[in-house]
């Protein structure tokens, strides 16, 4: 079998993968992983360490659609730097340096047509530049011939204690059910707490609640806030609401290993296999592409939603023409081509 070629197991192509967030999650899911394209050096470190014979990509500018191997889901969170409203300065959205890189993401979508697509992003997202920012990601993927849905998630439903609110943005090519089916429950409540009545005292919040030893310490809060990319000599609010504390008065910040579990990581990582000499320096990096991380279990859950959906879309191609594996139409999007005659891998 070649590199091109689908293994049994479903795959899938990551792009700004970061430190694996979103590659550990659909392998737990019994995804296979087929390529990973990722620019920071200490990213690919990491990378490089959990994934040793997965295909490796630096810079998404310079990926052609024959390079992608086959796959059956792309997923991506593409650089929210230019977006998110926890940076400093102005927001420049899709037209800033980084977060433009959305479109070099749509140039191989558009050319390959991958089954699904995930997109990641902050939530703030939502309304970046008034909102035209996310009608353009959602407007190029539905002239590319995806049905498109979104929702806001926040980690701190998925198992893990940190508020964290990020949008995915999932793309199912020409399966209108798809994305309603992974991004949201068959049946929810109402959203009203029966156990709770309005003539009984307010529950207390669970940033208030703390957990363990009160007379020795440590001290920790039941619900972290949002991580964000920091260093390690950082004392903004980065984490100062965020905190262990002991009785003597002593208050520290999470330690890196801290930041994996609230982000679903197993422990140590992100702990490169040759460790940089200066001990701050690598905190900040491990606090940095933390930050920057998805949440594992979050990502997850749609994993597993997802392997229904794609073995679906797969029966219903073969039953359409048993011949071929999909046919790939043009696209009329703006500034985006998709090919009529190729594939990918």
């Amino acid at each position: 079998m070649t590199t091109h070629e689908r293994s049994a197991a479903p795959s899938v192509a990551s792009f700004f993968s970061g430190i694996g967030g979103f590659d550990l999650a659909f392998e737990r899911a019994g995804f296979d992983i087929t390529m990973q394209c990722e620019i920071d050096p200490f990213c690919n470190a990491i990378l490089a360490k959990h994934w040793p014979m997965v295909k490796k990509f630096h810079d998404i500018r310079e990926v052609q659609y024959a390079d992608v191997p086959s796959s059956d889901v792309w997923v991506g969170g593409f650089p929210c730097q230019d977006i998110s409203l926890a940076r400093m300065g102005s927001r420049t959205g899709l037209k800033g340096k980084r977060s433009s890189l959305f479109y070099e993401f749509a140039r191989l979508i558009g050319a390959c047509l991958p089954s699904i697509v995930i997109l990641e992003n902050v939530a703030g997202l939502r309304n970046s530049n008034g909102g035209r920012d996310f009608q353009t990601i959602i407007h190029t993927l539905a002239q590319l011939g995806y049905s498109v849905g979104w929702r806001v998630y926040n980690s701190k439903y998925f198992g893990v204690p940190q508020s964290r609110q990020r949008v995915y943005i999932v793309g199912c090519y020409r399966e209108r059910r798809g994305p309603a089916e992974i991004l949201f429950e068959s049946e929810c409540s109402s959203g009203h707490d029966s156990s709770y009545r309005q003539d009984e005292e307010e529950p207390l919040s669970t940033f208030k609640t703390s957990f363990g030893d009160f007379s020795k310490g440590p001290i920790v809060q039941g619900l972290a806030y949002c991580l964000y990319a920091c260093s390690a000599r950082h004392t903004g609010t980065d984490w100062s609401r965020t905190f262990v504390s002991y009785p003597q008065g002593k208050v520290r910040r999470l330690m890196p290993n801290e930041c994996e579990g609230i982000q679903g990581f197993p422990q140590d990582w992100t702990l490169p296999p040759m460790l940089p000499i200066d001990p701050e320096k690598l905190d900040t990096l491990r606090y940095t592409v933390l930050g920057n991380a998805v949440t594992v279990p979050a990502v997850e859950w749609m994993a597993r939603r997802i392997r229904p959906v794609l073995h679906r879309m797969k029966e219903t191609v073969q039953e359409s023409d048993p011949t071929v594996t999909r046919q790939i139409p043009h696209s009329e999007a703006p500034g985006i081509e998709a090919s009529a005659n190729r594939s990918c891998g």
